[in-house]
């Protein structure tokens, strides 16, 4: 005998960045809620996702800066070595932590939500069931997040490769690894495992590494990475996959050359795919795009005018801020109707190598793409930057993209060891459309590396070369 569904006002299916927002938004509202989680609570980022791996890109990158580059006049006389497995287990603690502290507990805190753990799926638009037990919603928040995505690469069924969730927890450091994908998520890898020891080869089919950036960016960027050991091959078409005798083999043609390349692990790293097929979507009416990701307008807002979506479910940017955002916005509408709108222009996002990359707004191709809007870019390196030069790490550099007649700023793009800090004074100016005068008129600590987007906005006017540190 089936048993009779329980009614909330709001579901939220998952339980990572954008259910949590969901959630804490229904709560500050007094509306009867449940979550239905079938991973681990916190989902993607505090478990394997930015918790985890930038804490080990920490280490790595201190461990390899110290030992390669000190200062003049410091010596490691005694060595300097790292074991892997304690690396691994201080971030498992570090996780473990978090996870209470910032999900389980805070969960704990939302009197209004229940939590039930178990894979949902619905039956009709109204309706889902979690094994034996149904429940019936007034309103719905998907916010399932997603998995990786394993390329089609003939023979890669056959192989015991390992995704990010793996890298993150592997017993022991391998001499020798591919890394297949050359974006934000395999250069992270890439350089976090040969920071520790191990050494990478990056095979990226695209003809530059992270792609979307502007092309200074990742011109730059290869070559540091390939300063510090990284052999990155850029153009590959991957042809086959197997393993021999425990080591990853991987065949694939680079411009005109047929190549093999061997490794003890073979990370995949080609992307994320939304985790919508469990879900029943027809069943409540809820169409999916190409991509598999929720197909949702602006207000968040499925094909099913109740039905809500948010975070990686939805497919690209798959941003765990923009998640948030987009979880705020689904509950808040989904409860109250606000109307409220997710503005991705101002959104920013990262890769946290090192130097890293941030960037927020429109590239120089974007601004000019339609030919209505007449551009001008900048850009100027962190060696015209006073801190970089004090620090000795001059690696790096800036350009503002702006609209020539009025000088709104329209996009800032960042290379620097501190760019995801640096870039929130771009994301002000694209999100309020300040111009050059505005960074130019606001006074900056000196020294420091935020500076270097105000020389930056100078450099339109100005030969940076030829002022002083201070000057304006």
């Amino acid at each position: 005998m089936e048993r009779m569904a329980k009614r909330h006002v709001l579901i939220i299916l998952g339980g990572g960045a954008a259910a949590f927002s969901a959630a804490i938004r229904a709560d500050r509202n007094g509306a009867e809620t449940l979550m239905i989680d079938g991973g681990t609570i916190g989902g993607t980022c505090v478990n394997v996702g930015c918790v985890p791996s930038k804490r080990l890109l920490a280490v790595g990158d201190q461990f390899f800066r110290v030992a390669n580059r000190p200062f003049p006049g410091l010596h490691l006389e005694d060595g300097w070595s790292a074991e892997f497995r304690a690396v691994i287990r201080s971030k498992d603690r570090l996780v473990a932590d978090l996870r209470k502290a910032k999900y389980a507990d805070v969960l704990a805190s939302l009197k209004d939500v229940d939590y039930v753990r178990g894979q949902a799926a619905f039956v009709s638009p109204h309706e889902v069931k979690v094994g034996a037990e149904r429940y019936e919603g007034d309103k719905f928040v998907i916010g399932t997040g997603s998995s990786p995505t394993i390329p089609p690469v003939p023979g890669i069924d056959k192989v015991d490769y390992i995704t990010n969730v793996e890298a993150l927890s592997l017993k022991e450091r391998p001499d020798s690894m591919i890394v297949l994908g050359g974006r934000a998520l395999g250069l992270e890898f890439a350089q976090m495992y040969q920071h520790l020891g191990t050494q990478v080869t990056v095979l990226q089919r695209s003809g530059r590494i992270v792609p979307e950036e502007e092309p200074e960016i990742s011109q730059y960027l290869q070559q540091y990475l390939k300063e510090d050991g990284i052999e990155i091959h850029t153009g590959a078409e991957l042809l086959s996959a197997e393993q021999r005798n425990g080591r990853k083999v991987v065949v694939a043609r680079v411009g005109a050359r047929k190549r093999t390349f061997e490794g003890d692990e073979l990370l995949l790293a080609t992307g994320r795919t939304p985790n919508t097929a469990g879900l029943n979507l027809p069943s409540a009416r809820v169409e999916a795009k190409e991509d598999r990701g929720v197909k949702v307008d602006s207000e968040m807002r499925t094909t099913a005018p109740h039905i809500f979506a948010a975070g990686d479910v939805i497919g690209k940017p798959m941003l765990e801020t923009a998640a948030a955002k987009e979880g705020y916005i689904a509950a808040e509408n989904a409860l109250a109707d606000r109307g409220l709108k997710m503005d991705y222009r101002a959104v920013p996002h990262a890769v946290f190598t090192n130097p890293a990359v941030a960037s927020v707004g429109a590239t120089d191709a974007q601004a000019n793409a339609d030919g209505q809007i007449r551009c001008e870019c900048n850009t100027i390196l962190l060696k015209q930057v006073p801190k970089p030069i004090i620090v000795e790490d001059t690696r790096g550099l800036v350009k503002i993209v702006a609209e020539a007649k009025s000088h709104k700023i329209l996009g800032v793009h960042i290379l620097a060891s501190l760019a995801p800090d640096m870039i929130h004074e771009g994301v002000l100016a694209v999100k309020h459309g300040l111009t050059l005068e505005d960074i130019i008129d606001t006074v900056h600590v000196f020294p420091t590396h935020s500076e270097a987007t105000k020389l930056a906005a100078l450099s339109f006017f100005e030969d940076v070369d030829k002022l002083s540190c201070c000057a304006m």
